[in-house]
């Protein structure tokens, strides 16, 4: 027996949530997190999950729109997994993320800022990634009007970015407006050369095929990296590839290249071939250069990565006296900014490539007072390491969107610095942690929009011991 379909009417959508949904209440008080519908809009809902606090649904038919609706300007809007947002006014986009951050430390954490700072937005809200990752695949994803169409459908290969909730599948992407157009020039070369060639794309559920995913960076100084990353090893054809994309494009100042034979994804475990040209890029945030390589963490939006930083060394109000530590370090990004203004700072970082590349913009910079240690920060940030370098006056922290682990909290507790500046991707986690340390309080709390269109959200508070 067929399951009856559940539609709720007239939902006022007021605000937006995670991965791209929005959300709105009915009379009753009831939360609906809604695919397709964007704040200011009236829908009905057709429920697809039901919860004893919430729903979740996607729009069974539109019944006003917002007039905070724009026009995408993506063809490939709203098929992709990229931009969620594209479709509400960028002024609305901040007003709602700043929302976000209120009720997550308010509603859901119960904890009142002394100071809530309107979020910084972004000048730059197109082209403004210094980073896109496209992944190929066998199979293309088709759009519901291909499909609902008498059309002959091809369904691959394809070279792009994934749906939402599909990962074997991608989208076959003509422009993205998140990068620079040679990205998109790069990405829609390759394609053509391996249909040319007769190349494979990697299958996910047989675990086997030739290309498997494409890494493009660049900087505001003009320079250029490619990563290759391939499911297979094929010198031959690898070779091939490498070298015909250098001759097309000499923009290309860093190009290397990587064999993923695993089951997923990531890596981080694997070694990068340096194949031709410089073996990083260079970058500029204000009086510093930072050099990467390809397995390195780098903020993604240079522009608004300034703004973040200037941030932090305000928060930080330094007197030039200070022993800093910053935690989950990465390249040495906010340390080596900030070493100037401090007596020394110390940062700790899992991934050995981000530490050399951590040494070698500290000597770029001439930079005296920085010091970098490898290793797991909920394991290397103990008693001995406070003993080593000496107590913290401030502490900074950027961890990945897992949040802090709880020893590392338990740890803060302990060392008691008179301040901590979380930064976090993740303001749920965030306040989740926060929540762990109780010898502290919220002096400032303010949001950074670092990702235009899209739900992610940074956010830095800045903590004080009671």
């Amino acid at each position: 027996m067929a399951r009856r379909k559940q539609v709720q009417e007239n939902i006022k959508i007021t605000g937006i949530a995670d991965k791209g949904m929005a959300v709105g209440r009915d009379d009753e008080g009831m939360v609906y997190f809604v695919q397709g519908a964007v704040p200011g809009d009236i829908v009905d809902v057709l429920v697809l999950r039901k919860k004893s606090s919430f729903k979740k649904g996607i729009v069974y038919e539109y019944k006003s729109y917002s007039p905070e609706r724009i026009e995408a300007k993506c063809l490939h809007f709203g098929v992709c997994g990229g931009c969620k947002w594209q479709n509400l006014d960028y002024t609305s986009q901040v007003k709602y993320k700043e929302q976000t951050v209120k009720d997550v430390f308010k509603r859901l954490a119960h904890i009142e800022p002394e100071e809530f700072r309107s979020l910084l937005s972004c000048n730059q809200i197109f082209e403004y990634r210094n980073k896109m990752e496209y992944s190929f695949s066998q199979r293309r994803w088709a759009t519901k009007e291909e499909l609902a169409s008498d059309e002959i459908i091809e369904f691959g290969p394809a070279v792009g970015l994934h749906p939402p909730g599909a990962f074997d599948k991608v989208v076959q992407i003509d422009k993205c407006w998140l990068q620079d157009d040679l990205s998109n020039d790069i990405r829609n070369y390759l394609h053509e050369l391996a249909q040319e060639k007769s190349w494979t794309y990697y299958d996910s559920k047989l675990h086997k095929g030739f290309l498997r995913n494409l890494r493009i960076r660049n900087s505001t100084l003009g320079e250029w990296m490619v990563l290759m990353i391939f499911g297979e090893k094929n010198d031959k054809d690898i070779f091939i590839l490498l070298d015909m994309l250098s001759q097309k494009f000499p923009q290309i100042t860093s190009l290397h290249y990587v064999i993923n034979e695993k089951m997923n994804d990531s890596i981080h475990d694997l070694n990068t071939i340096h194949y031709k040209g410089e073996e990083g890029i260079t970058e500029q945030l204000s009086h510093l250069k930072y050099r990467f390589g390809p397995k390195s963490f780098f903020q993604t939006n240079s522009y608004q990565a300034v703004k973040l930083f200037d941030l932090i060394v305000e928060l930080a109000d330094f007197k030039g006296t200070e022993t800093v530590y910053d935690l989950y370090t990465g390249l040495g990004s906010i340390a080596l900014y900030i070493a100037k203004n401090c007596k020394k700072v110390i940062g700790i970082e899992e991934i050995k490539e981000a530490i050399e590349d951590a040494e070698i913009n500290k000597k770029i910079n001439n930079v005296q007072n920085a010091y970098f240690e490898v290793g797991d920060v909920k394991d290397q940030f103990n008693d001995v390491f406070v003993e080593k370098y000496g107590k913290a006056d401030l502490i900074i922290v950027d961890p990945p969107r897992a949040g802090l682990h709880k020893d590392v909290c338990e740890m803060l507790n302990k060392t008691a610095a008179d301040r901590i500046i979380y930064v976090s991707c993740n303001p749920s986690t965030q306040a989740r942690d926060i929540m762990l340390m109780p010898t502290y309080k919220i002096k400032v709390l303010q949001a950074v929009d670092m990702f235009p269109h899209t739900h992610h959200i940074e956010n830095v508070v800045l903590l004080e011991k009671k």
